[in-house]
């Protein structure tokens, strides 16, 4: 008898939350990686979840890889985190489950527009959605229209911070667009953008920088491109000493320039490669070739891959102690 859809997922929270409540209680960030294909680094992969070691849990950008509000590989969320609007970070649709489909083209068959699938997790959760720019207004309503409180969606701007569950979080500047695709915004509005082929926009897109209760502090890079804040606000300013860093390319920075990134600008003590937009891994193992290859070639620090269920454990100055 075939095993039911759900039995994955469901091993694999069990798996996640047993690993994570051990780092947590060692005094460690754990990092979860919420990917399409179990044990990989697949294209479409963006979510990864945070544990403070005082039980706080992040997702960020649950894009389309998260199986909704009931993916068990959850666990508890107090904080929801979206870099921008665009549908593969906010989630316009998502899987089912894990493992359909292939690394380089997930099966992401659940339509979760007009909400998206950050909205109905920090619902469901009962979670902050915490943003910048002018993203809390928008997803107030979306808030209020999934059954959610709007008061739950928290403006961050850049130079000032939000305190939630004993995690400090801040916006930076990100170089990138900012469009909410007409699925989004609905109605007769909806039908003018698309007919003129516009999007609706909500201001610039951010990074985040993220302070735990253990001392690390970590950059979430959000699509971006180089940016001078990086060397002046992140490392200047924050010292960050986990950078999750996107290295997609075209949409975003390239093995290369994202290397020069954290080399020369950012220069933290390790890193999670991020937003490859490939099937990095195969078996678990990188790619020869690959971007991510190329990338971790380039860096001069260690890079960690998130490969989908594992969950990595960072002390406060950044070193990964487990899991890596």
């Amino acid at each position: 008898m075939p095993r039911p859809t759900s039995t994955p997922l469901l091993a694999a929270g069990i798996s996640l939350l047993c690993a994570s409540t051990l780092a947590g209680a060692a005094g460690h960030v754990t990092v979860t990686a919420l990917g399409s294909h179990d044990g990989e680094f697949c294209r479409a992969d963006r979510a990864l979840v945070f544990e403070d070691p005082n039980g706080t849990r992040v997702l960020y950008d649950a894009g389309r890889t998260v199986a909704g509000a009931a993916d068990p590989r959850l666990g508890k969320i107090d904080i929801v985190l979206v870099s921008h609007m665009h549908g593969d970070h906010l989630g316009d649709k998502r899987i089912e489950t894990t493992g359909k489909g292939s690394c380089a083209a997930p099966e992401t068959p659940v339509d979760a527009t007009p909400n998206s699938n950050s909205v109905e997790i920090a619902v469901a959760s009962k979670a902050k959605l915490v943003t910048g720019s002018e993203m809390p207004r928008f997803l107030a309503t979306k808030m209020q229209a999934a059954g959610g409180d709007p008061k739950d969606s928290v403006l961050v701007r850049f130079g000032a911070s939000q305190v939630v569950g004993g995690v400090a979080i801040t916006t930076v500047p990100a170089a990138h667009s900012n469009g909410v695709a007409p699925e989004f915004v609905g109605g007769k509005l909806a039908e003018l953008l698309e007919a003129s082929g516009l999007t609706a926009y909500v201001g610039p897109p951010t990074g985040y920088v993220l302070t735990f209760s253990n001392g690390l502090i970590v950059y979430l890079s959000g699509d971006t491109g180089i940016t001078a804040e990086q060397d002046s606000v992140v490392r200047g300013h924050y010292a960050a000493e986990l950078a999750v860093m996107n290295i997609g390319d075209t949409y975003t920075t390239g093995p290369t320039e994202a290397a020069y990134v954290v080399n020369q600008l950012i220069k933290p003590t390790s890193i999670i490669a991020s937003h490859a937009n490939e099937a990095a891994t195969q078996d678990g193992k990188v790619v020869a070739g690959s971007r991510t290859a190329r990338f971790i070639e380039a860096s001069q620090m260690p890079v960690h891959i998130p490969l989908s269920g594992t969950t990595m454990a960072f002390d406060g100055g950044g070193q990964c102690v487990t899991g890596c």
